[in-house]
């Protein structure tokens, strides 16, 4: 059984009590972790605080070359880590493996900007004398990531890339149902001698494990990517006392496939922007909005490629010519899921394609394509976290953007065009953290992500999440004549 990490050392919860982990493919339990709690935390918090007394003074070079070491191991080990997160996560190998690549990536990504961090110097106005400014930056203490399911490595390397690259120490909470590859992660990052305390695991339920990081007086900083109720819990725990927060939330992405578009790419695009990971991500994309002049021919495309694919073990191989599919990460996700195409059904929409769930064991839910679902129903209000697809037929940029907009969500959003002033309309209008054109929704290291509205708050990837992790201080020298 794996455990909890601590200062270094692999550690039992103080409860006794473990959880069990289990394969959604097969509904079989096939490991536990250990049930952390408050005790845990505070053990994990301690370490990582008495860690950072030497982490953060280190070179930042120094800081680099052990970060570049853990990840050499982790990559070494790669297959290993991609098996335990089939097992846990229920995604397809060859997902799983690029999962750990984009993880690596990132890590890489932050190691780079370990010594580019910059301060700022400045010559300051004379009349109370001459004087120079300078605004120095400095790691602001111990951190917390609390990551999900869905993404485990990648959503965690958003933040431990960037926290430990600044100077920082940090703890991770991984989802319940999905702790197994982080936790060997961090092993191995230990392994490859990142210092006892730096990075710290620790294992047990939210209402236990997360609460007690948003509150614990000595985490300074706290970083989450979960549902928009997850998030509005941690910001009230941490606002009593004034912790740094960011939180990249839940998103209802809309698409707008303009009447020039290329119908193929956009097809293939929102594809696999809707289906991989069995739709499990917050980028996905997961409203569709039509012109009247393409949308049968896109209702054609999209319905015939949903069509290849073929639902099983993430460890086994689909038939050609077929695409693999694995499960949802648990039953309550998959049972919520057809809740909300049931409620679109009842209001008038038609499945063009799929919308059964399976019968055998594996918590797996067929890929699905809906049309004229009521624009207040369930899959636009809420978020759909699974392979459903509504398609919405609009006759005008003003209704395709407006459409877009209808929601409490704000994450990412797409468009298919190629005309530079519906390009420029949708970028500057569509209420969302990002925009991607003629593309399908990939989340970059070296771009700022996040969310707008209902879909969060703060940043994270790119070169500005380096500066959530970093205090500010002014410092002026007079004194000189």
């Amino acid at each position: 059984m794996a455990q909890i990490l601590i200062n270094g050392e692999q550690v039992q919860a103080k409860s006794g009590e473990e959880m069990p982990v289990v394969n959604p493919a097969t509904e079989e339990e096939f490991d536990a972790v250990p049930k952390g709690g408050a005790d845990e935390v505070d053990a994990a918090v301690s370490a990582a605080k008495e860690a950072f007394k030497e982490w953060s003074k280190k070179d930042p070079d120094d800081r680099a070359q052990l970060m570049r070491a853990g990840i050499a191991k982790i990559q070494e080990n790669g297959k290993e880590i991609a098996q335990l997160l089939v097992r846990e996560q229920g995604k397809p190998f060859s997902e799983a493996m690029g999962e750990l690549h984009h993880f690596l990536h990132g890590m890489n990504y932050y190691a780079d900007l370990a010594s580019k961090i910059e301060g700022t110097y400045a010559t300051l106005p004379s009349a109370l004398g001459r004087a120079y400014g300078m605004v120095v930056k400095k790691p602001i203490g111990v951190c917390a990531a609390i990551v999900p399911y869905n993404f485990p490595l990648t959503l965690m390397g958003t933040k431990v890339g960037p926290a430990l690259a600044a100077g920082n120490t940090i703890v991770v909470k991984p989802a319940e149902t999905t702790p197994l590859a982080t936790l060997r992660v961090a092993e191995l990052m230990q392994e490859a001698e990142l210092p006892p305390g730096v990075l710290n695991v620790v294992t047990g339920p939210g209402k236990e494990v997360g609460e007690a990081l948003a509150t614990h007086p000595d985490v300074r900083r706290v970083a989450l990517t979960g549902s928009t109720q997850t998030g509005r819990r941690i910001m009230e725990l941490a606002a009593p006392l004034f912790k740094r927060v960011s939180a990249e939330l839940g998103g209802s992405d809309p698409v707008i496939v303009f009447p020039d578009a290329d119908v193929d790419a956009a097809v293939r695009g929102i594809n696999i922007g809707r289906f991989f990971n069995a739709g499990q991500a917050c980028l996905a994309a997961k409203r569709v909005y039509v012109f009247d002049e393409v949308y049968e021919e896109f209702m054609e495309g999209i319905t015939k490629r949903v069509t290849r694919y073929e639902l099983g073990d993430g460890m086994e191989k689909a038939e050609k010519p077929k695409i693999r599919m694995g499960p949802l990460n648990a039953a309550k996700h998959r049972d919520l899921l057809a809740d909300q195409l049931q409620d679109a059904v009842d209001g008038g929409a038609k499945v063009a394609v799929g919308g059964n769930g399976h019968n055998g064991k594996g918590y797996f839910f067929e890929p699905t394509v809906i049309e004229n679902a009521p624009h207040g129903s369930r899959v636009v209000r809420e978020e759909t976290f699974g392979p459903l697809l509504p398609v919405f037929k609009v006759s005008d940029v003003d209704e395709a953007i407006r459409l877009a907009n209808d929601s409490p969500y704000g994450l990412g959003s797409s468009v298919y065009t190629h005309n530079v002033k519906w390009i420029h309309r949708a970028s500057q209008e569509i209420e969302a953290g990002m925009t991607w054109v003629n593309q399908l929704h990939f989340g970059y290291d070296e771009l700022p992500f996040g969310g707008v509205k209902e879909s969060g708050i703060g940043r994270e990837h790119g070169k500005e999440a380096i500066e959530h992790y970093l205090e500010q201080k002014s410092v002026v020298v007079g004194g000189l004549e």
